[in-house]
């Protein structure tokens, strides 16, 4: 009798699982399934918290790596060891045990390379060998999905070829932020940084493609340009037009004015007048990216909200895989989307007759679908009360989807589109007009009031217009003038953007070869990791979104001008590296050879970087980040006389020479303390509500509380109006 133990990614997937047979036991580590066709001795599902494994920290493999020296560089251990993470034992001791007794584990973590990590970092830590393994490859958590794919396991081969591509990447990763880190933060310490730097693989010239968009703003010089514009009355109503000319030398437009004898107030003719039908295509399927775009445009939520909702919706079962990078499905998911399109109308207020359920190409092409297909609807129908119960983030995601699924089934936009040519004494103005024939596809996508007024602040005076009926040969009224404008400087990213940038930042670079590198790999990051790379951007405050409009910090400017001019500020450099895991991950590549190279790349940092930064323009961005961080935030509530203000890693009174000790630490029990809660404790005495403090002893949870400033001005917390004093 073959024991079968299967570990899932969380609790929340295993609870997916389980609802797919019938539980024979729940423990609080694992869930113990009846006999059944698939599994005729039953089964056990077990699960992580995320990584119950972690790589070792460096003053782990040597003491003298625990103090941040330049001589210590480079951390390079021999080889690379993990540990379980702190407060994960218990689970991670319960999966050992299932592990061992097994015959058969299946890994059914979620179906990318970060899965796979997840799942042979914690088999490995547990010790066991020999056992037979099988891969659990799904798109979707619905019932008969999770049937079907326990029915039909993988071996793990590719499994593991995904899994050398995840750790390689990991320990790189590992790698550059321990070396980067401390070398820039040591050297930029001896400069008068009281702050420490994070140099990461992707972070960096992430960070640094966001600086080179600020200069092209800051230094941007705005210059005239003068147009021809034509107003015209006909004898059905009014429209403009505007000359093929647009020139900074206002003598040269003055010339052509002049050139054909044009007063101002002149009769025009209607030269040609053309008509063409325009048909649009519905919009692709979303992939994670584009979804993160169109719901940021439109909601201004961040990357990492979609995601963190796409994922509730996914758990929920009525969306299916999220990190998903391609805008196609196969013909297996149109069969079932085509069968069940009236049950989806049911679900929208829009209702129409299907353009075609026959499969086209432009959204349906299995060649194009490796891992995962695009973001859709599952065969689940939600109810009326599981739709009530979402929360309004939710809804706008799960319509977003569903909408862009069925508008796949819809008819084109059609519209007429009219060009106009008007000739005034022999100067040709030309004039695009646009009529609306059928709105087809669009229908679905209805705008909010606010919605509507935004586009309609934003409207561009050289889209197509609405045009009388105009004849050829007609003659018109015609009041021609010079118009001066001005060149406009570059827009700031918008936090959706940063997700299309970092898509397509091939297009920043002008070596073609390294162009189509970034191509290949689709620029940095990966549609996984690019909303986690944003928030870990931000954590570090080298950027800050005011109003959706991301901004660079004169941290983020130490960094950037920092690393100008070597391999850190690329993005081909990390796309170079991109692509050599992802040969890995198909089993072209091995974890040796790209480890070794970027040893290489370390010692030449350590290297270079002393001289680089001692002709960096960086000081003035350091003294401005000093100047920040000695900003008062409160009154001293110990001398009352002193400020409380940012003292590298903790807070500290500004009469700290003249003997008041008034502190308060940077960081509690895992969490980062604000200055917005420093400010409550001196003002209030008491902070909000503070979650996922995390307690020393290992086998606690987290938990949540207020922060107050007792009798003797030192901290303590706040449970549920119990005060819990820290020792």
């Amino acid at each position: 009798m073959s024991k079968i133990v299967i570990l899932a990614e969380k609790p929340s997937q295993a609870k997916a699982y389980a609802d797919a047979f019938t539980v024979k036991k729940k423990d609080k580590t694992f869930i113990e399934l009846n006999p059944c066709s698939i599994f005729s001795n039953g089964a056990t599902i077990t699960w992580g918290i995320g990584h119950l494994v972690e790589l070792k920290q460096p003053k782990e493999y040597k003491s003298e790596w625990g103090t941040w020296r330049l001589s210590s560089l480079p951390i390079l251990p021999e080889r690379y060891e993990f540990k379980v993470a702190t407060g994960k034992y218990e689970q991670f001791n319960a999966v050992k045990r299932l592990f061992k007794e097994a015959d058969i584990i299946i890994n059914g973590c979620d179906v990318d390379r970060e899965g796979s990590n997840i799942f042979y970092s914690i088999y490995h830590m547990t010790g066991v060998r020999g056992k037979t393994i099988k891969r659990l490859w799904i798109n979707s958590l619905e019932v008969d999905e999770v049937r079907k794919g326990f029915s039909n396991l993988h071996d793990n081969e590719k499994d593991l070829l995904l899994y050398a591509e995840a750790k390689t990447r990991q320990i790189s990763d590992w790698l550059v932020g321990m070396n980067g880190s401390r070398l820039y933060t040591l050297l930029l310490q001896q400069k008068g940084l009281t702050d420490s730097l994070s140099i990461g693989r992707v972070q960096s010239p992430t960070t640094y493609l966001i600086y080179q968009r600020h200069l092209e703003i800051e230094n941007f010089v705005a210059k005239p340009f003068y147009e021809i514009e034509g107003n015209f009355t006909a004898a059905n109503g009014k429209y403009r037009g505007k000359a093929k000319i647009k020139s900074e030398k206002q003598e040269e437009v003055q010339r052509l004015l002049d050139k054909h004898n044009i007063t101002g107030k002149d009769t025009g003719i209607i030269k040609a007048v053309s008509k063409k039908e325009m048909r649009i295509k519905s919009p692709k399927l979303h992939s994670l990216s584009t979804l993160q775009a169109t719901a940021n445009r439109r909601w201004k939520y961040s990357p990492k909200k979609v995601l963190d909702t796409v994922q509730k919706l996914y758990d929920k079962k009525i969306l299916s895989y999220p990190r998903t990078d391609t805008q196609y499905i196969t013909e297996n998911e149109f069969a079932y989307l085509s069968a069940n399109f009236e049950s989806y109308q049911n679900l929208i207020e829009n209702r129409f007759v299907a353009a075609s359920k026959r499969p086209s190409k432009r959204y349906v092409d299995g060649s194009k679908v490796q891992e995962h297909y695009a973001i859709i609807p599952t065969k689940q129908i939600p109810t009326s009360a599981k739709i009530q119960g979402l929360s309004i983030e939710e809804k706008n995601i799960y319509f977003e989807v569903l909408n862009t699924t069925l508008a796949m089934f819809h008819h084109d936009y059609v519209y007429e589109e009219t060009k106009v040519t008007t000739s005034v004494n022999g100067l040709d103005f030309e004039t695009v007009g646009k009529t609306e024939i059928s709105k087809g596809w669009k229908e679905l996508f209805t705008y909010g009031t606010k919605d509507k007024e935004n586009i309609a602040s934003k409207k561009d005076e050289n889209a197509p217009q609405a045009l009388p009926i105009l004849e050829k040969g007609e003659q018109v009224e015609s009041i021609v003038k010079m118009k001066e404008g001005m060149t406009t400087p570059p827009k700031p990213y918008t936090e959706g953007q940063l997700i299309s940038m970092m898509k397509t930042c091939g297009k920043s670079v002008e070596n073609e070869e390294e162009m189509e590198i970034l191509k290949e790999v689709e620029g940095l990051g990966t549609e996984a990791t690019r909303s986690g790379i944003i928030e870990t951007i931000k954590k570090h405050q080298y950027i800050e979104v005011k109003k959706n409009i991301v901004h660079i910090t004169e941290k983020g400017k130490i960094l950037c001008q920092s690393i100008e001019g070597n391999l850190l500020s690329s993005p081909s450099m990390t796309a170079k590296w991109e692509t050599y895991l992802k040969k890995i991950g198909n089993g072209d590549g091995t974890p040796q050879a790209f480890l070794g190279s970027i040893t290489k790349f370390l010692n030449k940092l350590i290297e270079e970087v002393p001289e680089q930064l001692n002709a960096a323009p960086i000081q003035q961005s350091i003294d401005g980040v000093k100047k920040e961080s000695q900003k008062p935030i409160a009154t001293c509530p110990r001398c009352k006389k002193g400020k409380i203000s940012v003292s590298r890693s903790y807070y500290k009174c500004s009469e700290h020479a003249n003997g008041c000790k008034q502190t308060f630490p940077g960081k509690l029990l895992g969490k980062a303390i604000t200055e917005k809660q420093v400010k409550d404790l001196c003002t209030k005495g008491k902070t909000s509500l503070i979650k996922g403090f995390k307690p020393k002893a290992k086998e606690k949870k987290k938990f949540s509380a207020m922060l107050i400033l007792k009798d003797d001005l030192t901290i303590g917390f706040e449970f549920a109006n119990t005060p819990f004093v820290k020792k």
